[in-house]
């Protein structure tokens, strides 16, 4: 790749408001409800609602008001609305904006939006409204794409991260990481305008030490990735274990419906179930599996086979036992797992045999004895599913957004060949080609570098109306 050096200090410019054509949209869920939300943006916005509105001249109306009045076609009134006005740069898009608050008809709805079109406006694209809230400076590219997550939010933690990141969280560490590079970035190219005369004014040893404290930040937030998309899609917890030690039965019990098959017949689940739950704010994906054992029969084991397959992915996985037996056969199974994944060995059954529950309770504090059938200890269990993933988080700003996590392992990658180049002593128009890689590559994470195929990429995938 090639990188001009103005690229090192490509900044958008957020100071002028571009306001474009007028875009409209219902920005509600369509179907038929108490109210539907039409929102419209851009130049001339609030002129053209006011020629079909009748109530209060839109126009001389201050920024942040709403207004009573109807909707008409001609002499026809579609509908009696609330006109909220707001006035640039003080809009979501900093453009003209209004928004029709209506009855929640599909008909009416489809009027207004058809009257919008015949007075000069156009449908918006998906995320078009965002996209002019971007383009404009109201956040970056970061904020923009967190505007879409916290709408999809759908636990406590989801809704945390998504506002932590639209209020600014993320891109404050970028931009500070960012801002700190560029310093250093400057003062190499200044030395290779003056490359015949061999002055030096970025001090290597302050670089070193730059590039040391910006990977120090950069790789926690790399690692954050896993429990950031989990936290967006739900933990992964797969329970295994041999057959008929009462996984469907756990399943059944944390869910609190019958969402498995249980019978006192081994072997009953042949293939992954699974359904999730929210637990103190966080979400979990719950899978049974298959009862891990030697069979012949060919259904049996292709859901065996998917148990392991489950068990390899899920990010915690409950081995559930319920006899010293079986508690011996999961312990072989997990050794199999790799180092960091987290394993929680429940005994299961507590009700019908207590006498192994208190001497396996006292000789290995590691197992946790519950009952699922009466339910007994299960409180117990969801608080250390909880408490794993809690402590899994290194800090506030967690990374959720595959394409922020790809663009910091790129960064990681040019910060590490700056060092590799420090070290072999390399000169300074080498340095200042990683340096511009890993400038590049925070940029695009934040828009502050950006194209418009990408813009059409991330806003594409928003819902219309935002």
């Amino acid at each position: 790749m090639v990188l001009f050096k103005s690229s090192i200090f490509a900044i958008m410019n957020t100071e002028v408001i571009h306001q474009q054509e007028v875009i409209c949209a219902l920005a509600t869920p369509s179907g038929v409800g108490a109210i539907g939300v039409i929102r419209v943006s851009g130049l001339g916005a609030i002129t053209m609602v006011n020629s079909v509105f009748k109530g209060k001249n839109l126009e001389n109306a201050e920024s942040h008001t709403v207004h009573f009045g109807t909707i008409t076609s001609g002499d026809e009134i579609i509908d009696e609305v609330l006109v909220s006005v707001f006035k640039t740069p003080r809009s979501f898009t900093k453009e003209d904006s209004v928004e029709i608050s209506c009855h929640g008809s599909d008909y009416i709805i489809r009027q207004i939006l058809k009257l919008l079109v015949i007075k000069g406006a156009r449908i918006a694209k998906p995320g078009e409204f965002t996209q002019r809230a971007f383009m404009n400076g109201q956040f970056d590219l970061v904020q923009a794409e967190a505007v879409a997550d916290l709408i999809a939010a759908d636990s406590q933690a989801s809704h945390k991260t998504a506002l932590n990141q639209l209020r600014g969280g993320f891109s404050k560490k970028l931009a500070s990481l960012r801002s700190e590079l560029i310093h250093f970035a400057s003062l190499i190219e200044l030395e290779l305008d003056f490359g015949e005369e061999d002055v030096e004014f970025a001090q290597r040893d302050d670089l070193r030490r730059l590039i040391d404290a910006l990977l120090s930040t950069i790789e926690p937030l790399i690692t954050s990735f896993d429990l950031g998309n989990a936290i967006k899609e739900g933990v992964p917890v797969a329970i295994i274990g041999s057959p008929n030690v009462g996984k469907s039965t756990l399943l059944n019990a944390l869910l609190n419906e019958e969402k498995a098959i249980v019978t006192s017949i081994a072997g009953t689940t042949r293939d992954v179930i699974e359904d999730t739950i929210v637990l103190e704010g966080l979400k979990f994906r719950f899978i049974d599996t298959a009862g891990i054992r030697e069979t012949t029969d060919v259904v049996e084991s292709i859901g065996i086979e998917r148990s392991k397959a489950a068990m390899d992915k899920a990010d915690i996985v409950i081995f559930l036992f319920d006899s010293v037996e079986t508690l011996e056969e999961n312990r072989a199974l997990a050794a199999l797992l790799p180092a960091n994944k987290e394993v929680l060995f429940v005994l299961n059954k507590t009700d019908i045999n207590p006498s192994l529950a208190d001497s396996l309770s006292a000789g290995d504090s590691g197992i946790l004895p519950i009952s699922a059938h009466t339910q007994q200890n299960l409180p117990e269990l969801t608080r250390k599913l909880v408490s794993l993933v809690h402590g899994q988080a290194a800090g506030d700003t967690v990374v959720t957004n595959l394409r922020h996590y790809e663009h910091l392992l790129k960064t990681s990658d040019s910060l590490t060949d700056v060092l590799n180049g420090l070290s072999l002593g390399v000169t300074g128009d080498f340095l200042a080609q990683d340096i511009r890689l890993a400038l590049h590559h925070l940029g695009e994470i934040t828009g502050t570098i950006v194209t418009d195929d990408l813009l059409d990429n991330i806003f594409s995938k928003f819902c219309i109306g935002k």
